[in-house]
């Protein structure tokens, strides 16, 4: 494993510690009696305190420094004072494993006394700590030039998605973005739970990928000697409870689709889904209207969110419009009795990307999502889809060739999908083959199964009900003011980590490196007159150490600058 040179001096302190006898990882309990927020809110001069966090900074002078403790709650100042730990002549837990043997990161137990100090900051007077765990990597430390412009803050995409526990760690208002998404599950638990319905759990592996028109991940079971599929939706689960006397049942559920990534997609993501019987889908959205309200405050306080440029009012009623009205408001063009081929051509002539696998329902799609879905902002229901769009749903009772669903759209995205479902198991069968031949006509999407077992369950009665499904990561992308999905899981999917190319150092490299030991960052000018290497030697070391990933050259203002990494 290739160490950076303040990797090897953080195990050179570990081993000292170890020589004193000093366990940096020990294994018994630390009592903590108080935390940093506790500590603030009920703030009284003298209180004893004992808490423990990560040490994120210090400035020592001589015989006494101040420090920061950052605990899950937040950060809190810490006042150390040699005499005040070292009561006797054993000076030691101070001036050695204190000041030299502790590191930025290291996580300790502090015991003390509050005081405020001249200033007015709140502090813990430390009488004794314990050394909790020894950090082996320093944290990346953001710093402030003169002109109050912040360098080196960790706030590389990727490096915060793939290190999240560092991300949490230095840029602590992430974690608020976790608390809201907490939030949000819990809220509409308690709104489900007190309207009487009941959390269940189905099935993540699966002999039929089947509720929806997606991409699967396959895998095999040995014992079985079969393919099994990860789940990309519960929904004939849920509607199998239904047939079987639940009145109303939902899940969160973690489905997964092997599809394309992007800022909206993650192939891992979860969705609620919640089936209720003896409703249809206009009880389903005055239901969910209420339910998004009630998540908003819970979230937020208040039914306003911001999202991007966007001010967006999760308060009820929201807008109704079909999909029809949207394409013809939007296009001029009316979908109603067209034919898959006068389809395709309107939307080829209107500049949309299709092909000759796409059936009537991918092509209304492509056309609604490329024309219509980005004008609604404010939380508007978009009704009455075409039969060919959803192969799980109730014919329109009244209108020929459409059918009884609803999605709920939010700054040009869909957060919301419900059906009246379909309960004719006879209609259903008909549907399946219907997507089971456009899978065969090459549209990967579509469902290339049919659940026997579901149109059995549904053929011993399903009372009518109405189903609901929602995208939890993105609505917490609406409530929380992020554009990205990655921001909104704690560990997104990612490309695999390029490895750091092994090299060998030499002499030289190793000079320079030793001149960079302090971790501040140096003119490169200097390290170049420190080291008193050859031009030739000089290009050919801090080559090779920037290839290895082990310093950094950048350009701030005028000054060019090294530093280890």
């Amino acid at each position: 494993m290739q160490l950076s040179e303040q990797e090897i001096i953080r195990r050179e302190k570990l081993n000292k510690l170890v020589e004193m006898g000093i366990n940096a990882f020990p294994a018994e309990e630390y009592t903590i009696t108080d935390t940093t927020e506790s500590i603030k809110k009920d703030f009284a001069e003298s209180k004893q305190v004992k808490i423990a966090g990560r040490l994120m900074s210090r400035r020592i002078q001589g015989k006494a420094s101040f420090a920061e403790l950052q605990d899950s709650t937040g950060k809190i100042q810490v006042y150390f004072n040699r005499d005040e730990i070292c009561t006797g002549e054993d000076k030691t837990l101070y001036n050695d494993v204190y000041k030299h043997l502790l590191d930025i990161g290291d996580i300790i137990g502090v015991e003390g006394e509050l005081f405020t100090t001249q200033v007015g900051e709140k502090t813990v007077l430390v009488k004794n700590f314990t050394l909790l765990t020894k950090a082996l990597r320093p944290l990346p430390q953001a710093k402030t030039d003169e002109n109050g412009v912040v360098h080196d803050a960790f706030n590389d995409p990727e490096l915060r998605y793939r290190q999240r526990y560092v991300d949490l760690t230095v840029n602590p208002q992430v974690k608020e973005i976790f608390v809201k998404r907490t939030k949000l599950f819990n809220a509409m638990r308690t709104f489900f739970n007190e309207a009487g319905y009941f959390e269940v759990e189905t099935p993540i592996l699966q002999s039929i990928p089947g509720g929806a028109a997606a991409r699967p991940f396959i895998t095999h079971h040995n014992a079985l000697d079969i393919p099994l599929y990860l789940r990309i939706a519960n929904e004939l689960y849920l509607k199998r409870l239904i047939v079987g006397g639940f009145d109303g049942v939902y899940e969160f559920s973690k489905n997964f689709r092997n599809e394309g990534m992007d800022r909206t997609h993650n192939p891992e993501f979860t969705a609620m889904e919640i089936y209720v019987a003896y409703k249809d889908y206009n009880w389903m959205m005055d239901f969910t209207e209420k339910l998004l309200e009630f998540c908003a405050i819970q979230v937020n306080g208040t039914t306003e969110a911001t999202f991007g440029e966007h001010k967006v009012n999760f308060k009820a009623p929201y807008e109704r419009i079909s999909m029809t009205d949207a394409i013809l408001k939007f296009t001029g063009f009316d979908i109603t009795g067209k034919s898959e081929q006068e389809l395709f051509d309107f939307a080829k002539s209107i500049g949309i990307d299709v092909n000759e696998t796409m059936g009537k329902g991918k092509l209304i799609d492509e056309i609604f999502g490329e024309k219509c879905e980005g004008n609604f902002i404010q939380p508007t229901f978009i009704t009455d889809y075409p039969i060919e769009m959803s192969p799980l749903t109730k014919k329109h009772r009244s209108k020929e060739g459409l059918t009884e669903r609803f999605e709920l759209m939010v700054c040009g995205k869909e957060i919301a999908n419900a059906y009246s479902e379909l309960n004719d198991p006879i209609d259903q069968r008909e549907r399946f083959e219907d997507q089971l031949k456009l899978s065969e006509k090459g549209d990967d999407e579509a469902t290339g199964f049919i659940d026997e077992d579901f149109l059995r369950a549904l053929e011993y009665g399903m009372p009518p009900t109405s189903g609901l499904g929602i995208g939890m990561d993105r609505l917490i992308m609406f409530l929380t003011n992020n554009p990205s999905i990655q921001e909104v899981l704690f560990f997104p999917q990612m490309k695999p980590e390029k490895t750091a190319p092994q090299i060998e150092l030499g002499e030289d490299e190793h000079l320079i490196l030793d001149i960079l030991k302090s971790g501040e960052q140096i003119a490169l000018a200097d390290v170049k007159t420190q080291s008193k290497l050859s031009g030739k030697k000089w290009d050919k070391a801090s080559k090779t150490l920037a290839k290895g990933g082990l310093v950094k050259v950048e350009k701030i203002d005028e000054n060019v600058l090294m530093k280890l990494i």
